[in-house]
Formats: structure tokens, C-alpha cells, sequence
């Protein structure tokens, strides 16, 4: 699979559909892979689409050179890569991480988002319920031992060092943890229609799903009934239901 070296760093990515289909870069959660992410969603998504899975700085395929990590730097590398791929604009598909990188393009690159998906995304750090932030081991929305499990070894399959895992998830706990969020200013100069996609049990309280909801200027809000952060990408009918008419 290719490659774009983007700020000294090769950002893996992967193409599936229609090569002449309207582009869409699919964008993976946290510690996960693009397949772990999207798999459940790509023999629909692809239907007459060129669908551009990547990996970001230190996921999967795509290693960590020890380059500094934000979620601003993560939306820069993915405005590139659209320069990259001779690409002026797309849709934007992200889940958790992948969803914060998402938005992270939509507020900086405007001109590079055509719509824009956003799964189990909050816009500031107390979006997410308080028991998150500090969490209890037996509290329900918490990812399962099966889920990291699954996770790691999603990223042993890939990765070009199996061994950096666990430094990795080091290096990623203040990324998202001192994640200062954006104001609300930054939140309606998005320009994309805005589709969000929370499940009822998310990190993401369903009040600040609502706060969102009235805050992007042009947004339609899907809760999905008995789901959690981690298996928002796992309901692929109840996606497909809403995310086809959305793009189309």
C-alpha cells in the first residue's frame, strides 16, 4: 500500500471503490486501525465511491517517528495529503480520534471539506461524561479487555514495530487528555454540512450532542439506541441508513 511523506512522516493510507468516485478520506479512532474501524461499513461506503482509508502518526501501518502529536497536527497532515493526492476537496468520515481530526480540517482547511461525518465526537473536554475522564474499571462505557485486546492485536498485524504499542499509548494519553477543545466561534465556522453520530451509552454526554447539534451551522444528529463509544462503527445497516442520503 502507498504511502505520502508528510512533515518527514510516511502516512500510510489505502484506497477502495471507484477511482473516478467522489473522494472520501475515512478517518480511524484512537489506538485503532482503519480495518478495525471501517471494515464493518466498506462493502456499502465503497458503492461508487474512492474511499481513502489512512492511518495517522503512530496507528497501525503509519509508525511513530517521535514528531511531536496533536490534534491540529493530525488535521494539517490530512489537508496535505489531499495535496498530496491531487485531491481540492472531499468528504471526511471519522470516528472518535479520526472524527476530532475531521473537524480539526473543517475549522482549518474549509476549502478541503466537501461534507462532513462525524462519529462519537465531542468539541470540548467536557463533552464526554465525568466518570470518563475518571474512570472506575467496571464503569459499562468503557472499551471491554476484548476490545483492546482486539486493538492490539490489529495494530501487531500492521505495524512496522510491534514493540512500540504500549510507548505509543503513552505518547498518545495527552493528546487527546490535554485536548483544550474549540470554542463555539470555531464551531460555526464550519462551512460543510455536518452529519453527528452518537451512540446512547457514548463517552459523549447527549446533552452536549444537542449543544452540538445547534451550534454547527448546518447539522443533523443521529443517536443510535444501545450503543456505545466503541461500537458506533459496528452498526453498519443503521449507518448505512443515514449516511448514504446524507452524501448523496
Amino acid at each position: 500500500m502507498p504511502t505520502a511523506e508528510i512533515d518527514g512522516l510516511p502516512i500510510w493510507y489505502e484506497e477502495h471503490g471507484d477511482p473516478d468516485g467522489p473522494p472520501l478520506i475515512a478517518l480511524h479512532g484512537g489506538i485503532t486501525t482503519f480495518g478495525w474501524s471501517f471494515d464493518p461499513v466498506l462493502p456499502w461506503l465503497t458503492d461508487g465511491r474512492r474511499v481513502i482509508g489512512v492511518e495517522l502518526q503512530g496507528h497501525g501501518h503509519t509508525p511513530d517517528n517521535g514528531r511531536p502529536m496533536s490534534i491540529n497536527r493530525f488535521a494539517d497532515d490530512m489537508a496535505e495529503l489531499l495535496d498530496h493526492l491531487g485531491i481540492e476537496q472531499a468528504d471526511f468520515w471519522g470516528f472518535s480520534l479520526g472524527a476530532l481530526t475531521a473537524n480539526g480540517v473543517a475549522i482549518r482547511r474549509p476549502e478541503k471539506v466537501r461534507r462532513l461525518i462525524l462519529s462519537a465526537v465531542n468539541t470540548r473536554p467536557d463533552g464526554y461524561h465525568p466518570e470518563i475522564t475518571a474512570p472506575e474499571q467496571d464503569d459499562p462505557r468503557l472499551p471491554t479487555q476484548e476490545e483492546f485486546e482486539q486493538w492490539h492485536a490489529a495494530y501487531d498485524a500492521v505495524a512496522p514495530n510491534k514493540d512500540d504499542f504500549f510507548p505509543f499509548l503513552e505518547r498518545m494519553q495527552p493528546v487527546v487528555h490535554e485536548w483544550e477543545g474549540w470554542t463555539e466561534d470555531e464551531i460555526r465556522s464550519v462551512q460543510a454540512p455536518t452529519l453527528l453520530i452518537i451512540g446512547d451509552h457514548d463517552f459523549v454526554r447527549l446533552d452536549h450532542a444537542a449543544e452540538m447539534l445547534d451550534l454547527f451551522p448546518d447539522c443533523g444528529l443521529v443517536v443510535l439506541p444501545r450503543t456505545r463509544h466503541t461500537e458506533v462503527m459496528q452498526r453498519p445497516e443503521q449507518l448505512r441508513a443515514v449516511v448514504e442520503p446524507f452524501l448523496a
